[in-house]
């Protein structure tokens, strides 16, 4: 039997394995990936779903700003182990963090990703057109939700991190590959 739960600080190696197993290195290179970069997760907004002690789907979300002063949530990235899909799981996990995020007061909801999938949960690009994020992305697969019925779609501008910066401590407590980490940029002269 799967349950969902939140995540717990023990669960961040075996959420990496699974993100790695379903994503590879290229999850790196992400536009979105810049979004969550040395930021923590939303307090409470970071599941995952276990069967057997062990994690077989993950979820987080992120707070960032849909333009100026338009708060919101980047959800991303969305996981299920390959041997459990076509089961609810991503489902479950992604109904379980909309509820999480309206009941904790959030407006609006964002994410990167299949229109065809994430339509089913009220996912529009509709809501996106006027937005940008920091890197290359397809704009089709940007995608917005209100969370209330108050929400509105006039956001608009760069998406950019609001979220809690990460404690250095933190930061080194995951460990990302050589291989799986961004170039560095070139700094200016």
């Amino acid at each position: 039997m799967v349950t969902i739960r939140e995540e717990k600080i023990a669960d961040a190696a075996a959420r990496e394995a699974l993100l790695d197993a379903a994503y590879g290195a290229s999850r790196f290179t992400k536009a979105s990936e810049r979004l969550r970069e040395g930021r923590l997760p939303a307090d409470s907004l970071s599941l995952v779903a276990v069967e057997r002690g062990r994690i077989v789907g993950t979820v987080r979300l992120w707070h960032v700003t849909a333009g100026p002063e338009h708060p919101a949530l980047l959800l991303g990235p969305l996981a299920v182990d390959a041997g459990h899909r076509n089961q609810g799981i991503g489902s479950a996990l992604m109904e379980r963090a909309i509820d999480a995020a309206r009941a904790g007061g959030e407006r609006e909801m964002l994410l990167v990703g299949d229109a065809p999938y994430y339509g089913r949960f009220g996912f529009s690009a509709e809501r996106t057109g006027k937005l940008a994020m920091p890197g290359p992305f397809e704009p089709s697969r940007l995608l917005g939700l209100g969370l209330v019925p108050e929400a509105t779609e006039d956001a608009e501008g760069l998406i950019s991190p609001t979220g809690a910066a990460a404690a250095p401590v933190a930061a080194a407590a995951v460990h990302v590959p050589r291989s799986h980490r961004r170039p560095a940029l070139p700094r200016a002269a």
